[in-house]
């Protein structure tokens, strides 16, 4: 009898979404709700969208446990986009630090000098000029007259998290704290006290590319360079419920499903966020410890550093590359291939990546090593 198992897929994103999310999608595809549209169909502005959005809105602050003095606004652009639209609203056109940790948030330092004074407070590469650390907060360079202070919390191609958000205030400074936290957005939970604005693409632990999120003190509002376009202006978006723009309404829907799927997500005897954050801490535990445990494959990051969410890896012998991607694919574990940045493998096991999906890699890893170490 054949197999209809899907494959484990570990891409990096756009990801893997809920088996089961993606069979409710299917079921109301053509119709949903008994509306005789499609949601892709809807107004954004009619009571049947209206309904998605405000659910979602709703199921997003709980799960986060979102301050009510922080506004959540559902945009486009993805996180690359907010690299430009955060300094566009944040930064008055003065003085921006960026901690500099791995690809993404260098990329952030680059757009943000169209609009602000960036300067480079920490930047943590190493002298191959590779991202395997984090620096302490402690020795960042944080200017008194900085409008904010960007940190990407988790680091997507060089496999690195902050496990505990820096405190700003203890560091001497008054600047909120604005993070992008794409690749591990609901992976666990957030300290809302030391934030003063988050932004994720949905693409990774949430849904179909095209949607961003983006909760933002209020207090922070109102400050957008004229240069900014009004679409993406946060008080703009703020006053209109996300709606100035049509906004990605799918891409809204599937991650308002993927929202009540975590809220009743059980593991480990508990529920919610706090399961799904147990179950990420176990997988992450179950594949380092078997790459710890290799002489054939390897992780380079500090293991006080390392994702949860991103996990690259090598082999010693880089010639067999090819034939590990190959027996892998066959296996069915798919999107291995590390990013050309960097190199080797890379395994994302987001919130949709099963324990089952890890064990299978795991397994495979042994075996491939039997045969080639």
């Amino acid at each position: 009898m054949t197999s209809t198992r899907r494959p484990f897929n570990f891409s990096p994103g756009p990801a893997a979404v809920p088996e089961e999310v993606l069979t409710q999608v299917a079921a109301e595809m053509l119709d949903w709700q008994g509306s005789g549209m499609s949601v892709m169909e809807m107004s954004h502005r009619g009571k049947e969208f209206g309904a998605i959005h405000e659910a979602a809105e709703r199921d997003l602050r709980e799960l986060l446990q979102v301050p009510a003095n922080f506004r959540i606004l559902f945009m486009q652009g993805g996180g690359l986009g907010e690299n430009a639209i955060v300094p566009l609203n944040l930064s008055r056109g003065g003085a921006v630090d960026v901690v500099v940790t791995g690809a993404w948030s260098r990329k952030s330092a680059g757009e943000a000098r169209r609009y602000a004074d960036v300067k480079i407070a920490s930047d943590s590469a190493n002298a191959d000029g590779r991202y395997q650390t984090l620096t302490a907060p402690a020795s960042w360079q944080l200017r008194r007259e900085a409008s904010y202070v960007h940190v990407c919390t988790n680091e997507t191609i060089d496999g690195l998290e902050f496990h505990q958000l820096p405190d700003l205030k203890a560091l001497g400074s008054d600047a909120p704290l604005a993070i992008d936290c794409s690749s591990h957005i609901l992976s666990r939970s957030l300290d809302w006290s030391r934030v003063g604005l988050a932004f994720a693409g949905a693409q990774k632990n949430i849904g179909p590319a095209g949607l961003t999120l983006v909760a933002v003190r209020e207090d922070l509002l109102g400050h957008a360079l004229p240069i900014c376009p009004s679409a993406f202006n946060y008080q703009t978006v703020a006053e209109n419920h996300s709606m100035f723009n049509t906004p990605p309404t799918f891409a809204i829907y599937v991650a308002g499903l993927v929202f009540q799927w975590i809220k009743r997500f059980q593991y480990a005897g508990k529920t919610g966020l706090a399961a799904i954050e147990q179950r990420n801490i176990d997988k992450a535990a179950l594949l380092y410890q078997a790459l710890d445990g290799s002489s054939l494959f390897e992780n380079r990051v500090a293991p006080e550093a390392r994702s949860r969410m991103n996990v690259p890896f090598f082999l010693r012998d880089e010639r067999l590359n090819d034939d590990f991607l190959a027996g892998a694919k066959a296996r069915g574990l798919l999107q291995l291939k590390g990013h050309k940045s960097v190199g080797g493998m890379r395994a994302s096991i987001y919130n949709a990546m099963p324990m089952e999906g890890v064990q299978a890699l795991v397994s495979y890893l042994k075996d491939f090593e039997t045969q080639h170490g």
